[in-house]
């Protein structure tokens, strides 16, 4: 069984949801908070109660409030559960969890970080699939050449040009 919370942020109100292996979801704001919670419990599942977030959730609340308001946080303490996530999907994420605020990478470099250059549309796949934005920034994943690339959060590439903006990422980042 798993718990969840809104919390308000500078771009809306976003959700996350918790279980005994840490995150199970994050969900980044809708239209409005009933969308946004709708989204979220669709997300965890039938089984999922409002709840008060053990403190290492809290923590990741306080960090996803900052960075969305501009600051440059760290998100790699986030326990996550993978469980219900593919491993190569696993892997990509562990991949996208390194790039840091301000910076983008191409759907190809993490597919190089992941062992498998050619493995740009997984890395797509795997974005679009994301159970935990911000925490796993997908935004910060773009098309080659520094093109923007889908994002599937509501309003679509708008809403991931406006992350990218928030933390101040410019064109493309060399690979790692």
């Amino acid at each position: 069984m798993s718990s969840y919370t809104l919390f308000s942020t500078a771009v809306g109100t976003c959700g996350i949801g918790w279980g005994a292996n840490g995150i199970v979801g994050v969900q980044l704001p809708e239209c409005n908070a009933s969308a946004t919670l709708s989204r979220l419990l669709h997300k965890l599942g039938g089984d999922a109660s409002p709840g008060l977030p053990p403190v290492e959730v809290q923590r990741t609340i306080e960090d996803i409030v900052a960075l969305l308001a501009g600051e440059h946080r760290d998100l790699m303490h986030a326990a996550l559960d993978f469980t219900q996530v593919p491993d190569f999907f696993r892997r990509i994420y562990d991949v996208v969890r390194r790039i840091p605020p301000g910076q983008t990478r191409s759907y190809g470099d993490v597919a190089a970080g992941c062992g498998d250059p050619a493995a740009a549309r997984s890395v797509g796949q795997a974005m679009a699939r994301n159970p935990f934005p911000i925490i796993v920034p997908c935004h910060r994943v773009l098309a080659a050449h520094g093109g923007s690339g889908g994002f599937s959060a509501h309003g679509g590439v708008t809403t991931k040009l406006k992350l990218l903006a928030i933390e101040g990422a410019g064109t493309l980042s060399l690979p790692w």
